[in-house]
């Protein structure tokens, strides 16, 4: 054991069982903040804890089981991290479970079930797990609660069987097999009526695809609520649709003014979005030093919290921008200490395709035992446009909350058809220096399934490693955490005859981990 990066035999830690042997040793200076920011994260949980109405919701939902992998997370998504990147990763995390407990802390005040605060729930309106927040930049009054969040998407990324249970619940009552998990999970807390009661109205979208308009519209029928749908147009790249999906955007607030009785506060907006362009440039700097030999903000680090800052925060919540300086400032230092983040960089990767939400360590993982540094994933790469409103223009800020709103999470590349989903691969691949695409194949998903031999065509023709992760997203019974590295093991010893740099990280057994 020592400081450096590769000293410790990291695939050893874990034991077939829930929990690992022990912590990893990272030198008394990074060992010593790692458990400082360790014990960070049990008092914001055990704050959580403490209070009554908190007490209650832990006990009358059963997703909230899986928050006691919190710390077992954290774990694993800073496993074999020194220096800047420890401590980006510890910045992002940190706030991410702040913004986490805040949500729940308001969520369970409000909640009927739990014998709520009837007004508080009348000042929430309910998003889809997947849709962009930035409309509520202009109602300061209320509150954006993605109703999804916490019991799907966030549980399965805690817990790899963590929505297990709701898959199942969906399809015993009659969806086929073969939906993607994420919907039919969605579909199934409705089901098992295990969504909080909450909310004066609901906004949903048609974000990614048919399985989630499905999903919609029979978890609508559950809330019992007032819902609008936000139908944003699907070939977003077209100016044809512009003007139609800034209706869409108009037409939404209209929908919220009418149920809450709240006026759309056009200062308050464009306050917002200006915060909201500040965090835009943040990204573009970490994005403009990955493409050098010295990438900081990488894998992990960006993959997860891009999300939550683009999508959720959206401006609104102003520790995020103070999170992102922060990281921002780390970086350079790392940059300019010509930090790495793994002993021996072997090769630059783009990850594209949805990631398994079960195994969003993946990227750690391919760094530490491959050296593969996962510089840049699709559902990171949304909007980078900063957006003009010094005028304080209205007409366009509609056509700017419309491009946002095509341009959400996975959607933006999931529709609007082979020049985003398949060129514009090509083109980060170029931008970012990369020699590999780590090719995220989910089962169950159609969306992409098309293009398969068009990726492996000119991947050729460019000389780029194209390696196929096949996974499960929100299942791990049909395409385990293994078998997705087994599949780079075959492909990094077959075709390009490499050894690993940890090889007790090759195969391990987290078949039972969280």
């Amino acid at each position: 054991m020592s400081k450096e990066m590769g000293s410790e035999k990291l695939g050893e830690f874990y034991t077939g069982g829930k929990i690992r042997k022990r912590r990893e040793w990272r030198g008394l200076k990074d060992t010593w903040y790692d458990y400082t920011r360790w014990l960070f994260i049990w008092r914001q949980l055990i704050g959580f804890t403490l209070k009554p109405i908190n007490i209650k919701g832990s006990l009358r939902y059963r997703w909230m089981v899986n928050y006691l992998a919190v710390p077992d997370f954290l774990d694993r998504h800073t496993e074999g991290l020194r220096g800047p990147q420890l401590r980006i990763a510890h910045t992002e995390f940190d706030l991410i479970v702040e913004h986490m407990c805040d949500t729940l802390s308001t969520t369970f005040k409000a909640d009927a079930r739990l014998g709520g605060d009837k007004e508080l729930s009348k000042k929430i309106v309910v998003f889809d797990e997947n849709m962009m927040s930035q409309i509520m930049n202009g109602f300061p009054n209320l509150h954006m609660i993605c109703m999804q969040l916490a019991p799907i998407y966030t549980g399965s990324t805690m817990a790899q069987d963590g929505v297990i249970h709701y898959i199942d619940v969906a399809q015993e009552y009659g969806i086929p097999g073969d939906v993607c998990p994420m919907p039919a999970a969605e579909l199934g807390v409705a089901i098992d009526d295990d969504y909080p009661i909450i909310g004066k109205c609901a906004v949903q979208c048609n974000t990614t695809c048919d399985g989630s308009l499905m999903g919609n519209g029979l978890e609508a029928r559950r809330f019992k609520i007032p819902t609008f749908q936000l139908a944003a147009p699907i070939r977003h790249t077209q100016e044809g649709v512009q003007e139609y999906a800034a209706e869409e955007i108009k037409n939404a607030i209209s929908f919220i003014e009418d149920q809450t009785g709240e006026k759309f506060d056009w200062d308050n907006f464009f306050k917002c979005m200006d915060t909201f362009n500040n965090e835009t440039k943040q990204f573009l700097e970490w994005l403009e030093l990955s493409r050098s030999p010295y990438p900081q903000v990488i894998g992990n680090n960006v993959a997860l919290y891009r999300c939550a800052a683009y999508q959720v925060a959206g401006g609104r919540d102003a520790r995020f921008l103070e999170a992102e300086e922060k990281i921002t400032k780390l970086a350079m230092e790392g940059y300019e200490k010509k930090s790495l983040c793994v002993p021996e960089v072997r090769h630059r990767a783009v990850l594209w395709g949805v990631q398994a939400q079960y195994y969003t360590a993946l990227p750690l993982w391919l760094q530490n035992c491959w050296g593969v540094l996962s510089l840049i994933d699709m559902l990171s790469l949304t909007s980078t446009r900063i957006f003009d409103i010094g005028d304080k223009d209205q007409d366009q800020a509609l056509l700017d909350l419309a491009h946002l709103y095509m341009n959400m999470t996975m959607r933006n590349r999931s529709n609007g058809g082979y020049e985003v989903g398949l060129n514009d691969l090509w083109r980060f691949c170029d931008y970012f220096n990369a020699d590999m695409v780590i090719m995220y194949e989910h089962i169950g998903c159609k969306a992409m399934g098309g293009y398969h031999g068009l990726f492996e065509e000119q991947a050729r023709e460019r000389g780029i490693h194209l390696v196929w992760v096949t996974h499960g997203l929100m299942d791990p019974r049909n395409a385990s955490r293994s078998d997705m590295r087994t599949e780079v093991n075959r492909y990094m010893r077959s075709v390009l005859r490499e050894e690993p740099l940890d090889p007790s990280l090759e195969d391990f057994d987290d078949k039972y981990a969280f």
